[in-house]
């Protein structure tokens, strides 16, 4: 029987344009929602049949791509992981690879010798698969990334140097002003103890052994540690002592429990908001927990009786609070004062920054070092990376030259993305649509179907 083109297809169960509307409700919605769809519109199809149509397309054709950009991706979290390649000039996904590993990327990339430019993140597989598969490209790193490392390292500074945080004038009481809620609304487990301590030095001490965890942590930091001078690495560690990878990556590159405790222990904590009122009633005849905590749940406070009575139970040798400590900065608000633009600060935060600097070298060492180099990745001076390296170099800050060293590893490649225009954040908002096509397969969609879907899906 003779065919009329673009109505009919030979041996096709349906003619092209019904086919061509199957083949995007699958592209949308996947199976299940698919077929709902299209029961709703009157077109007969199965779950298994949209997605047979889906993984029969044909790839969009790849043109020349000149600036290219590469992510990872998971599959399966902390286990399986591909890769997209984004046209940066399109902004759209060309090609979808099965892992990350760097053989693969070379093999891709050597079929592509137009590829003049790759951006990427700082993975070290990407790198020497740029290299080997398109050494005429240059390889520029992602901007983001950079900055984001060199936040840590920021972190890193200020846990380095928390006994800056606090007031000159502080008193034994702010050790009191330590406690936080634990996980889940257990705040009876990690409640501060009494302010046991009458010297004014306390709260700049070291951490002691004051709550189980700091145990917990000191057994665990010491048991990776030992693993890993046996030269074992992060992945096998967390095997061994069942952990979570991260927390197994977080220990393993610690160089102090005191380094892990000191965002642990700095949390903010439920009775923050209403310390004054209790220290008031308290000195007002009010000693009693429950009628204390009645009133602040008035007042909005949501943790337990026990995480009152706590708190005021110091008081009640002297019969009297003493005035409530201004609290320290946390080390998280410090880190994103330092990082933030000073333009973007408000009048409170400023004023902070400023007193906890004017009694830190240090910090006000790291703050003038970050200006600088958010100066050269707004204004893409690239050129002024080597002297911004030196300057951080004469500063007595293990951080940030663990981060200077980080970047002499790639130091072209972090180069180059300080000063050309292009950057990862394509790829990387790829990869939040990724997340999404996952999401709506619930996650049981294998590489082929999701392939199909990353690469046709609009």
């Amino acid at each position: 029987m003779e065919q009329v083109e673009g109505l009919t297809a030979r041996y096709a169960r349906r003619s092209l344009l019904l086919r061509r509307m199957l083949e995007s409700i699958g592209l949308a919605l996947a199976g299940r929602a698919g077929q709902r769809l299209a029961d709703t519109l009157g077109l007969i199809a199965s779950r298994d049949t949209l997605l047979r149509l889906v993984r029969a397309l044909p790839d969009p054709p790849i043109g020349a791509v000149t600036v290219l950009g590469v992510d990872d991706f998971a599959i399966k979290r902390g286990q399986t992981y591909a890769t997209i390649v984004l046209d940066m000039a399109t902004r759209q996904p060309i090609d979808v690879l099965p892992d990350r590993e760097a053989d693969t990327l070379a093999e891709w990339l050597k079929a592509h010798p137009e590829i003049r430019i790759v951006t990427r993140d700082r993975f070290a597989a990407y790198a020497e698969a740029v290299s080997r598969g398109a050494p005429q490209a240059t390889q520029c790193a992602d901007r983001w990334h950079i900055w984001k490392n060199l936040g840590e390292a920021v972190e890193k500074t200020v846990v380095a140097h928390r006994a800056c945080l606090a007031e000159p004038e502080i008193t034994s009481q702010a050790a009191a002003d330590s406690e936080r809620p634990g996980e889940g609304g257990n705040e009876d487990a990690v409640v501060a103890d009494a302010a046991q301590s009458s010297t004014p030095d306390t709260a700049l001490a070291p951490i002691v052994e004051i709550r189980p965890i700091v145990g917990q942590f000191r057994e665990r930091h010491a048991a990776i540690q030992a693993l890993r001078s046996q030269g074992k690495g992060i992945r096998a560690i967390a095997a061994e002592l069942d952990l979570d990878r991260k927390t197994a990556r977080r220990f393993f590159y610690a160089t102090s429990v005191e380094e892990l405790l000191a965002k642990t222990l700095n949390r903010s904590s439920l009775l923050d908001d209403f310390k004054s009122h209790l220290h008031q009633r308290f000195n007002e005849g009010c000693t009693d927990a429950a009628s204390l905590t009645a009133e602040i749940r008035t007042l909005g406070y949501r943790g337990s009786e026990r995480t009152v009575y706590r708190y005021v139970q110091p008081f009640r040798p002297r019969r009297k609070a003493p005035d409530p400590a201004p609290a320290a900065p946390k080390i998280r608000h410090v880190t994103g004062w330092i990082m933030r633009d000073p333009d973007n600060l408000n009048g409170e935060d400023e004023q902070r920054l400023k007193a906890v600097l004017a009694r830190c070298p240090e910090l006000e060492a790291t703050r003038r070092h970050v200006g600088a180099f958010a100066r050269m990745i707004r204004d893409l001076r690239g050129e002024r990376l080597p002297d911004w390296m030196d300057r951080v170099g004469d500063d007595k800050l293990p951080a940030l030259h663990s981060f200077v060293t980080g970047l002499r590893q790639d130091l072209a490649a972090v180069t180059a993305g300080l000063t050309l225009p292009w950057n990862n954040g394509p790829a990387e908002g790829a990869v939040n649509r990724i997340k999404m096509l996952k999401r709506q397969c619930f996650g049981l969609a294998n590489f082929p179907l999701l392939r199909k879907r990353i690469l046709l899906t609009k």
